[in-house]
């Protein structure tokens, strides 16, 4: 098993990335939220997971140790590959994702292609008491109203032209140390975070 690859990147896009270690190249599928850690690194340490399959052998990497654990728990649940796994961790930050899992808030998931109702009820079903046991009863930073506002906030910023991972990143930031109530006010707090 292949734990971590340390080495350059001699190539690097939103879902994959090229790692040259001891003079070999390997491909590494990663999600969003790992694109945007490592986006200005030449050189990187990069966990992995390789998964076997009948016909191939595939990598998957993580900048941190929370998303690897979470792409494992999400592969461990049935009818969740790992191409869905990374498309989860791709929509969502570990620790929103985390948090919707353990607060069973199963619309968080709407926003995930390809995953229906079923497969968010599945989720929860099978990941809350895992994730509850592995890190301890985490305090649900977004409330219903909280996902509300941050939903439509998210949509405004995008189309108004902010990146996706940005814009996700102050609102968590927001949330956690403000109480907002109302969708306006977050954005200007956002473009505010965002504008810095």
């Amino acid at each position: 098993m292949i734990s971590y690859l340390r080495g350059e990147i001699t190539h690097k896009s939103p879902t994959y990335i090229l790692v040259e270690a001891a003079g070999v190249g390997y491909h590494v599928n990663i999600s969003l939220n790992t694109y945007s850690k490592i986006e200005k690194m030449e050189q990187v340490k990069i966990l992995t997971h390789l998964h076997i399959k009948e016909d191939s052998h595939t990598l998957f990497g993580f900048a941190e140790e929370i998303e690897r654990n979470l792409f494992r728990h999400l592969i461990s649940v049935s009818g969740i590959g790992p191409t869905t796994a990374q498309i989860l961790l791709s929509s969502l930050n570990p620790e929103d994702l985390r948090a919707a899992i353990i607060g069973e808030q199963e619309h968080v998931f709407k926003q995930v292609k390809g995953i229906g109702p079923k497969t968010a009820k599945r989720l929860i079903l099978d990941l809350k008491d895992k994730l509850v046991k592995d890190g301890g009863e985490m305090p649900l930073t977004f409330t219903t109203l909280n996902n509300t506002i941050r939903e439509e906030a998210l949509s405004a910023l995008v189309a108004l032209g902010f990146q996706k991972i940005a814009v996700q990143k102050a609102l968590n930031q927001i949330l956690k140390d403000a109480s907002v109530t109302q969708v306006e006010q977050l954005i200007k707090l956002a473009l505010r975070e965002l504008s810095a």
